[in-house]
């Protein structure tokens, strides 16, 4: 049972016939009259168990969009219903509004309508539908919390993609669209051209010239060859789900980061010929993508991703290097998506970068706290002087740990959440240009 508002303002106007009549009976004739009252009006009302829920929910949503949530509400009993709903949605769902009144007469069915913007990844659930049914009067209700299971699968927003039509550009223009091709390490042999005024000289092809010699001009045209990046090269993304990855960063996890620069990596090594495998670890494999390309690849991926979530324990690195092996036995570019901060808490990583790099290319990719770079310019009191110091120490432990990584030989990308995915696409562009992939 419900109390409603007027039920109290009721009762709280027994204290006219006291004044009135200056006499306490009267106050408990009063109360005795409310009671009735109500009784009446909680017996009058429908009820809320006798009411049918159907859900009707949308399909997978990225974070951050706007989905709608239909709940149709039966009456099979014999009295109308006047109900409070409420829809038993977790306040990360963003449910608005959060209370609905609906009216539904016997034996009719009414439809409740619940927009949704959830703000974290995963699986949002709802667990059940609260009834509050409400007499003819309003002041008593009765109430029931009615198990109706349903959820929506919040998937990664993956905002970089607006950095894709760009970095696609620049792999056209890589892979020949325009004459700035050279023949080098790590490309292969695309096609035969007419000879234009500052092409190199070396790549002239002499037998394809002298096939395209014309006898009755007595003309020749010179042909060069023209050359293109490698294809078919393996990317591995490596991203970590330990305890470091939990860190809010610009109000972002680390690890939804590392799914962003991920997804957009994916996306533009997919369209250039590359084979991408994911895997997020931390003691075990918590998602795995492997052997999907085009846009399957893609959707396979945020499907993976989406109910991902940090778990408080260390990173195993000593079980990357087998990881990776299982994944493939050839030359990859190895993209480590992990944290960097501390020296202490990379020797786990450097332990292992000798291994991985004898045999791969390896792009570490860490996040960057924009906050940490403001503070280091600000001094204007003691207190200023103090954190613009451990800012300072701050960002000397990251280009400690990141030297020690070249040193192993492998390559570092930081930046601040929103800069690191383009950043990491540049340097896979940058790679693929000098032929190390």
């Amino acid at each position: 049972m419900a109390i409603s508002g007027w039920f109290v303002i009721l009762v709280a106007l027994g204290i006219v016939p006291v004044v009135v009549f200056d006499d306490p009976v009267a106050l408990y004739l009063w109360l005795g009259f409310v009671a009735l009252l109500g009784t009446v009006d909680l017996l009058l009302a429908a009820s809320p168990r006798r009411i049918t829920l159907e859900r009707v929910l949308p399909g997978p949503v990225r974070l951050g969009e706007r989905v709608e949530s239909t709940l149709y509400l039966t009456n099979t009993g014999s009295r109308r219903m006047r109900a409070i709903v409420r829809d038993g949605w977790p306040p990360s769902a963003v449910a608005t509004p959060s209370r609905q009144r609906v009216e539904v007469p016997a034996a009719e069915r009414r439809s409740i309508v619940t927009a949704l913007t959830p703000f974290r990844r995963g699986e949002r659930r709802s667990a059940h539908v609260t009834l509050r049914s409400f007499g003819p009067l309003g002041l008593l209700a009765r109430q029931a919390s009615i198990v109706v299971p349903g959820s929506i699968t919040v998937l990664p927003p993956f905002n970089s993609r607006k950095h894709l039509p760009s970095r696609l550009a620049r792999l056209r223009e890589l892979d020949g669209a325009t004459s700035v091709m050279v023949r080098g390490q790590g490309t292969e042999f695309d096609s035969l051209r007419d000879y234009v005024r500052g092409d190199d000289v070396r790549s002239i092809d002499w037998r394809a010239t002298a096939r395209r010699n014309d006898p009755a001009t007595n003309s020749q045209k010179l042909v060069v060859r023209t050359w293109r990046p490698e294809r078919d090269r393996r990317v591995v993304i490596v991203v970590d789900s330990g305890r470091t990855s939990a860190a809010r960063i610009d109000n972002e996890p680390r690890i939804d980061t590392a799914f962003e620069s991920a997804l957009l990596l994916a996306a533009l090594a997919s369209r250039a010929g590359d084979r991408v495998d994911l895997v997020v670890y931390d003691r075990r494999v918590r998602g795995r993508v492997q052997g999907a390309s085009g846009p399957e690849l893609l959707n396979r991926m945020v499907g993976a991703m989406a109910p991902i979530e940090p778990e408080l324990i260390e990173m195993d690195w000593s079980a990357i290097p087998g990881l990776v092996r299982s994944v493939t036995s050839q030359h990859a570019l190895v993209v480590l998506a992990t944290s960097i901060d501390a020296p202490g808490a990379s020797r786990g990583l450097l332990s292992v970068l000798p291994q991985l790099t004898r045999r791969h290319t390896v792009l570490v990719s860490s996040v960057v706290d924009p906050t940490v770079m403001a503070l280091t310019t600000q001094r204007g009191d003691s207190t200023e002087v103090y954190r613009a110091a451990a800012g300072e120490r701050a960002l000397l432990d990251l280009a400690r740990v990141s030297a020690a990584i070249r040193q192993l030989g492998g390559d570092v990308v930081t930046g601040a959440p929103a800069d690191l995915p383009p950043a990491l696409a540049d340097r896979y562009i940058a790679l693929k240009a000098a032929g190390r992939l």
